[in-house]
């Protein structure tokens, strides 16, 4: 009995002490995170480019799970609090199992946005609940309309260290309000994406499933450090826009082992919108995309483009699948959109139920506006594809170059296609290259090279690539 006595009392005093703890610094608007009390069994853990030292519980700031009340406001507060911990081994936010009603909020640096297991964030439609932006500087107007845009849901600026990630938990962007008002034409701003993160480094976003986003899913930009792995990305096939991960200016990008089903483009990278692109001339480059399967019957498993002014430079992908898909990596572009697109290398693609698996097209068009320069021509050059095999194909390939400014340096070997009954499989125009090992036969501007070649696949890797996830822990959230 004098033990449980003992034992007793000295919980009680641990209490006193953390209540007046919580009391002084909530004076100076911080919150103590390290309260709760857990046994041994609670510890989580998961994988991150960074580890924390603090961590608390969005119930801890007010949040109601319901899916009806609005956290927007716990979410901020939370973020605001945790955000003082950044020069002291960081912060982890744990969103708990429930439906977690929110506007847009901003993220903080050296921060981990954690969804546990059946845990779901849920876009509100009330548009007060995001806050606008200006227009993007290498774009010059939105999207859909030509002044500003609504922040996104996940949205952050300027910061470093920062990771989005959890036990497959769920960000639902309740896309159809959108939509519904993108079809109507009543859109006077641009819509909202899901995740966007601008000039930023060190970014994790990952092991998540992320659906109906009002427009594209995730959007990092002018950015460079990013990891995007094991997401589980889902829209209706015929919803507007909502293309899966979006690398825009990006430098340094590993994209890997996720699953797309999307109305538009399930990758697309790109760099900037004719001359606004031009004259901020932030490139992507040093991008690998590894284990992607897509879905996309009116779109490309990745595209190049077409906002691509700024250039795109050194995209690896491999091992790629797409089923009941538009095209595979497609390039598009115009004249009037300047920059370049070079150093393309793709090998294993698993194609089946493709309209084309090939496609480049130098008359994409969709200016921002009518007055762009025709002198402005885009340089295609260095694009490699290898190790392909596609079954149920409408055409092999529709390649159109730019009269003038042909696409150069193509290389494609070893590739089978199983195609329809259509008679004319390649069609191509002022476009240059090789190939070697193919079928059907090529187009003449695609001559086969008497000797067998294999198109390059560089032996290096992405600086990206050599970036391990330590293994990071935290305590579940269980109380006495």
């Amino acid at each position: 009995i004098s033990k449980l006595v003992f034992e007793l009392s000295g919980f009680i005093l641990q209490v006193v002490v953390v209540i007046f703890t919580v009391l002084l610094l909530g004076l100076q608007g911080v919150r103590i995170v390290e309260c709760k009390v857990a046994n041994e069994f609670d510890s989580l853990e998961y994988p991150a480019i960074s580890c924390r030292k603090h961590t608390a519980f969005l119930t801890d700031f007010g949040g109601v799970g319901d899916g009806k009340t609005s956290n927007t406001k716990a979410f901020q507060y939370a973020i605001s609090n945790l955000s003082h911990y950044a020069s002291d081994g960081g912060a982890l936010l744990v969103v708990p199992p429930g439906t977690w009603l929110t506007g847009s909020f901003n993220l903080t640096s050296h921060f981990t946005l954690f969804l546990q297991s059946e845990a779901t964030i849920l876009a509100s439609q009330d548009e007060s609940e995001w806050p606008t932006l200006a227009v993007l500087p290498s774009y010059g107007r939105g999207r859909d309309a030509p002044d500003g845009r609504f922040s996104s849901l996940i949205f952050g600026t300027n910061l470093t260290d920062v990771v989005i990630t959890g036990y497959n938990g769920t960000i639902d962007g309740q896309g159809c309000y959108w939509w519904d008002k993108f079809h109507k034409g009543e859109l006077k701003l641009t819509r909202p994406y899901t995740i966007e993160i601008m000039f930023s480094n060190h970014i994790q976003i990952s092991n998540l499933t992320l659906i109906n986003s009002p427009s594209w899913f995730v959007h990092p930009i002018y950015s460079s450090d990013i990891i995007i792995q094991g997401l589980t990305i889902l829209a209706p096939i015929d919803s507007p826009n909502t293309d899966g991960i979006n690398p825009d200016s990006c430098t340094n990008t590993r994209i890997e082992d996720c699953y797309i089903v999307s109305g538009d483009d399930c990758i697309a990278i790109k760099s900037g919108w004719d001359e606004s692109g031009i004259k901020f001339g932030m490139p992507s480059q040093h991008i690998i995309i590894r284990r992607l399967e897509c879905v996309s019957p009116d779109s490309a498993m990745i595209a190049l483009g077409s906002e691509m002014s700024g250039g795109i430079q050194d995209v690896r992908a491999e091992d790629l699948t797409a089923i009941n898909t538009e095209s595979a990596v497609r390039i598009k572009t115009a004249v009037g959109r300047g920059g370049y697109v070079k150093d393309i290398f793709v090998k294993g693609m698993n194609l089946k139920t493709m309209k084309y698996v090939f496609w480049m097209t130098g008359s994409y068009g969709s200016h921002p506006n009518p007055h762009f320069d025709p002198k402005a021509l885009p340089n295609i050059t260095g694009i490699n594809y290898r190790d392909v095999f596609a079954d149920n194909v409408t055409y092999s390939a529709r390649l159109d170059g730019i009269a003038n400014d042909p696409f150069t340096g193509i290389c494609i070997s070893n590739v089978t296609i199983h195609s329809g009954d259509k008679k004319l499989q390649w069609n191509c125009t002022d476009i240059e290259g090789v190939t070697s090992n193919v079928y059907p036969r090529p187009c003449e501007l695609l001559p086969e090279k008497k000797e067998k070649i294999e198109c390059p696949y560089p032996d290096d890797k992405v600086p990206i690539e050599s970036v391990q996830l330590k293994t990071c822990s935290f305590k579940s959230v269980s109380f006495f």
